[in-house]
């Protein structure tokens, strides 16, 4: 089943305890469509950071000659927890899906398994 960014956006902000989720370009770190229930969480600059996260490890694995894919990468925060997942299909090259959990409430493993599920289910 294929989603369009808001619909896989919004099955995103399924995730337990999931507080933001964007698609993020890391090619330019503009955002190609963000949801969020919280005023606290600025989407627009979580998107130009993560870019930069993003693009150092690209770069990381290239010099180390690595020829894996990034799955996800995941920061631990005090209170949150945050997900990039790279998307692999071909429409999905140079993007990233961009999740917020509220630390409390989230389910980590479980936020994982629905990224990946809305990653690969994303028709850009």
């Amino acid at each position: 089943m294929s989603m369009t960014i808001d619909v896989a956006l919004k099955e995103a902000m399924r995730a337990e305890g999931a507080i933001g989720a964007a698609l993020v370009d890391y090619g330019s770190g503009m955002s190609l469509g963000e949801i969020s229930v919280s005023k606290e969480l600025d989407l627009t600059v979580a998107a130009a950071g993560n870019t930069e996260v993003v693009r150092a490890k690209m770069r990381t694995m290239e010099m180390l000659k690595m020829t894996d894919t990034i799955e996800d990468i995941l920061i631990t925060l005090g209170r949150q927890y945050h997900i990039i997942r790279p998307l692999t299909s071909r429409s999905g090259s140079g993007l990233f899906l961009y999740l917020a959990l509220d630390r409390t409430r989230g389910n980590l493993a479980l936020a994982r398994h629905q990224m990946r599920v809305v990653a690969e289910s994303i028709e850009i």
